[in-house]
C-alpha cells in the first residue's frame, strides 16, 4: 500500500520519540561546577510551568554529517532535530549527540528547490544538495520505520540546506568559541570518511548500504546550478572581523 506524505509526517512526533535512539554521547564535557540544588529546583518548575511550543515542533530526528566549507577532510556527524514550518521551509538544531549532555553544534535552515531557485546566486553559494545525502543512505531518521523513513527522504531528497556550527565539539573546544562556520554536504562517493560511517552504523544497528538500495526508487534529479559550489572553488566562509561593514546596513 501506497502511504502518502501528509499521513506520515503529522506523526512523526510519536514515532520519533517512542522508538528514537539515544545512544550518542557529546563530543566534550564543558567546564564548570555542578548544578546547584537550588538551579535544579528551578529547571524543574520551569518545566512544568513554562511553555515550550516552539520546542514542541522540533519533531523529526536526522542523523547525517557535515564538513567544513573550505575543508573537506574536518568532517563531522550531526544530530538534527526539525521542525517543519510548511511544506516548503524547515528549521534544524543541531547537536552533536542525541542524550542528556549534548551540545547545541548549530543550526540549518532547509528550503525546498522552488523556493531556493528565488534566491541570488552569492545567496546559493551557501547552500548545499541533499540529494546525494539520501541516495546514498548516509541521511537516515533513527527510530522510523523503514516505510516512513522512505516517505521523508523523498521529500528531503530534493531539498537545499544552509548550515552554520557555532560551537565546533568536534575539534574537541569545551566552549563555544571561534567563529561560527558555514558547513557543507557530501555529493559523492569517497568523500565522507568510512570509519567514520562504520562507527555510526554500529551505534544505530542500521546498514548504510541496505538504506541506499532501498532508496533505488527514489527519483534523484541533478542540484540546481548555484548549490554545491565549493565543487567549483567558489567557497565562502565566516570570519571575525574588526569592521562593522556586514552590520551597517542593518535596521536601516
Amino acid at each position: 500500500m501506497k502511504y502518502s506524505n501528509s499521513f506520515f509526517l503529522p506523526i512523526l512526533v510519536i514515532i520519533v520519540f517512542a522508538c528514537g535512539e539515544r545512544n550518542t554521547s557529546s563530543n566534550v564535557e564543558a567546564p564548570g561546577d555542578e548544578k546547584t540544588g537550588k538551579d535544579k529546583l528551578l529547571t524543574a518548575g520551569s518545566d512544568v510551568l513554562q511553555s515550550k511550543n516552539p520546542l514542541k515542533k522540533f519533531s523529526t530526528y536526522l542523523d547525517g554529517f557535515h564538513f567544513y566549507n573550505g575543508n573537506i577532510n574536518a568532517q563531522m556527524e550531526a544530530h538534527h532535530y526539525v521542525s517543519q514550518l510548511n511544506e516548503d521551509l524547515y528549521q534544524a538544531i543541531i547537536f552533536d549527540g542525541n542524550k542528556e549532555d549534548a551540545k547545541i553544534m548549530g543550526i540549518e535552515y532547509i528550503i525546498t528547490a522552488k523556493l531556493f531557485a528565488t534566491l541570488s546566486l552569492e545567496e546559493k553559494r551557501l547552500w548545499h544538495s541533499h540529494s546525494f545525502e539520501v541516495s546514498s543512505g548516509s541521511l537516515i531518521a533513527p527510530g522510523l520505520p523503514d516505510v516512513a523513513e522512505h516517505e521523508l527522504m523523498e521529500k528531503l531528497v530534493s531539498t537545499y540546506g544552509k548550515t552554520i556550527h557555532t560551537w565546533h565539539t568536534d575539534q574537541q573546544r569545551t566552549l563555544p568559541i571561534g567563529a561560527p562556520m558555514i558547513m557543507m554536504g557530501f555529493t559523492k562517493e569517497g568523500q565522507l570518511h568510512p570509519e567514520m560511517l562504520a562507527d555510526r552504523d554500529k551505534r544505530f544497528n542500521v546498514s548504510t548500504k541496505k538504506k541506499k538500495e532501498n532508496r533505488q526508487d527514489i527519483p534523484v534529479t541533478k542540484p540546481a546550478a548555484g548549490a554545491d559550489a565549493w565543487q567549483k572553488g567558489q567557497v565562502r566562509q565566516l570570519v571575525i572581523s574588526h569592521k562593522p561593514d556586514s552590520a551597517m546596513h542593518k535596521h536601516q
